[in-house]
């Protein structure tokens, strides 16, 4: 499956929803998700409901995208993180800079 899109309906929220496996492999994918007919976003949303695996790699790509949109967006959220996940994003101290739920 890779990775889908959803923009909410007035096109100001991109949420992007993650398969099983969040690694280097998803690198092209997901940095297209967020930089292809993006113009009008002011927050995005990373679903990681479906997400049983994440690696360093992923934790980069996070990082990359949030300095890409930060001059336009002003709210970045990660959201259905299964506990293994969110043990991974703890550590990491990304809850200084995403919104985790």
């Amino acid at each position: 499956m890779g990775l889908e899109r959803h923009f909410s309906e007035d096109g100001k929220e991109l949420t992007i929803v993650l398969d099983e496996k969040f690694d280097f492999g998803m690198v092209q994918e997901f940095r297209d998700a967020y930089t292809n007919d993006v113009s009008g976003i002011k927050e995005v949303v990373i679903d990681l409901a479906n997400t049983e695996y994440m690696d360093s790699s992923a934790l980069g790509m996070l990082l990359n995208m949030q300095k890409s949109l930060q001059e336009r967006v002003g709210r970045f959220s990660i959201v259905n993180a299964c506990p293994k996940v969110a043990k991974i994003l703890q550590i990491s101290r990304f809850d200084k800079k995403f919104e985790i739920s």
